[in-house]
């Protein structure tokens, strides 16, 4: 099982970086889902089918794009909305 692992995580860290910034996309907009659908008008039960579901698919994402952009595009990130931060900051 550990060899399969390293092989799933060898081959989602060969991916490029646009495509883990898409894949956490994906996870925000499963979060999004997992909670909004509470406002449907739908039994209870359906809610927490619903909510397991793309609350599942949303971790799911979240893993495999924080695998997929690494350490190096975490920091890459993290220093593209501190910029974008400081430049709202400087025109206010």
């Amino acid at each position: 099982m550990k060899k399969f692992l390293l092989y799933i995580k060898e081959k989602l860290q060969k991916l490029s970086f646009k495509t883990g910034v898409f894949v956490l996309c994906l996870c925000v907009l499963c979060y999004i889902v997992s909670f909004a659908q509470m406002l449907l008008p739908v039994s209870k039960g359906t809610h927490g089918i619903l909510f397991i579901v793309f609350f599942g698919l949303a971790k799911t994402f979240q893993y495999g794009g924080l695998t997929i952009v690494g350490i190096e595009g975490v920091k890459r990130l993290k220093s593209f909305f501190k910029k974008k931060k400081e430049k709202n900051k400087n025109t206010e």
